[in-house]
């Protein structure tokens, strides 16, 4: 136990060093490991575990749904998707913001990123806004939340990893995301509402717009739908697996990119070359990652922390509220996908144990990590909104970003509080 805390003290350490995590994770897992059964079987637990995540069927999905990701934001979809909301939502005040948050989540629909959600939708959103007057903090804090849907509604990258770690179904998790995306989606909205309501100068009401000019929007997102019901439609029905239905819609998106003539030979190699970067860099942390936590495995301290649960009168709901207050202490350090690899190979046994549904908890960390990702000093998100908006200090965007946070806590309480929110769909189609 001694040896495991020691180790996550040197993790962190190093990290805050600004040592790429990935290496971090597999240094500090190593020198554990070896110190713990020698410098022989560490260099083949290393080799072993490499070559099994390379190589692992389950893994596959990854590349080809950021490779679908990457192919609908070049198609242009983002816009259409916003533009659809906004010529519902934008006579209304704070419409444009509102609008956002809904194209934030159609596009996280056939995404899966949140950083790509957030990114795409920043250039979309950000002019309509700007022209219309409205407020930086409330312009830049409902693309940064709304951003954050991207790892929740599937298909989700996080839900696979968190699948792949704990396996779990993906399809299961994927179906247990909807219902609780949503349900960001309606609060994030409240918070607009909220926000609009203190200032009503924050968020002025666009124009009416005509029903005929309603109506053809509704008919350019065609695509959107279509390849949304093929991917998660197929996976719900039992028509293909998650790796079958994300290579399906990548070929898709490849399709529809190539009809509306987005592609050239310069653009299809940027795609390519973006999504193998991408994918390198989550294989690189997971890899770490798996390095550092067979050293925490091999420390016992897993086994620890069981036998404490066992042995003492906690709840098991208060060693719940434990792990997700940890989350939010993490997200201030550290990015999500790096939280999650670190911590859910430590929590899931015991949150198993406990006689927790892991499909459950695997949500409740998803929507922790939503949270992380807009919460200072790191919150991703916004980091990734101010490269695109140099112009609005950081501290600005963080003001903006207040509402969304309360409404994520309360969404999360509630999702504690009703574990069939998340179940009930899950249970619907899988049994």
């Amino acid at each position: 136990m001694t040896l495991a805390l020691v180790g996550f003290a040197a993790l962190f350490i190093i990290i805050l060093l600004r040592v790429p995590i990935a290496f971090a994770m597999a240094a500090v897992g190593f020198c554990g490991f070896a110190w713990i059964l020698g410098i022989g079987p560490t260099l083949s637990m290393v080799g072993t575990t490499a070559f099994d995540a390379g190589l692992a069927y389950n893994l596959s999905v990854l590349p080809l749904f950021i490779l679908m990701g990457n192919f609908v934001a070049r198609a242009g979809l983002a816009g259409e998707i916003f533009h659809l909301a906004h010529v519902f939502l934008g006579r209304r005040p704070g419409g444009l913001a509102m609008a956002t948050v809904v194209a934030c989540g159609g596009f996280s629909a056939i995404c899966g990123s949140s950083i790509a959600t957030a990114a795409t939708m920043s250039k979309v959103a950000i002019p309509s806004m700007r022209r219309y007057g409205y407020d930086e903090s409330l312009a830049c804090g409902s693309i940064a939340a709304g951003g954050t849907l991207g790892i929740l509604i599937p298909p989700s990258v996080i839900l696979v990893i968190y699948g792949v770690l704990t396996e779990e179904s993906i399809g299961q998790l994927f179906a247990a995301g909807a219902i609780p995306g949503l349900l960001g989606i309606l609060f994030y909205l409240a918070a607009v509402r909220w926000t609009v309501w203190r200032r009503p100068e924050a968020g002025p009401a666009a124009g009416p717009v005509a029903w005929s000019e309603r109506w053809q929007a509704l008919r350019n997102i065609w695509a959107v739908l279509l390849l949304f019901a093929v991917v998660i439609g197929g996976i719900y029905l039992g028509w293909f697996t998650p790796t079958e239905a994300a290579g399906i819609g990548a070929v898709g998106a490849f399709l529809f990119a190539l009809a509306r003539r987005r592609l050239t030979w310069p653009i299809l190699y940027e795609i390519l070359r973006e999504s193998a970067v991408t994918t390198a860099m989550i294989f690189a942390i997971l890899i770490g990652a798996l390095i550092f936590t067979n050293f925490i495995n091999f420390s016992g301290m897993p086994e620890t922390m069981l036998d404490w649960i066992r042995g003492s009168d906690v709840s098991p709901l208060w060693v719940i509220l434990a792990m997700m207050l940890c989350y939010l202490v993490l997200g201030c350090i550290l990015e999500s996908l790096s939280m999650i690899l670190l911590t859910v190979p430590l929590f899931y046994p015991l949150v198993a144990e406990m006689g927790f549904s892991l499909i459950w908890f695997g949500i409740l960390v998803v929507v922790v990590t939503e949270i992380s990702l807009i919460t200072p000093p790191v919150g991703l998100n916004v980091f990734v909104l101010k490269g695109f908006v140099p112009d609005v200090p950081v501290r600005r965007i963080f003001a903006g970003v207040l509402p969304f946070i309360a409404a994520d806590v309360v969404r999360l309480a509630l999702l504690l509080a009703v574990p069939a929110l998340s179940l009930w769909l899950p249970d619907l189609l899988f049994g």
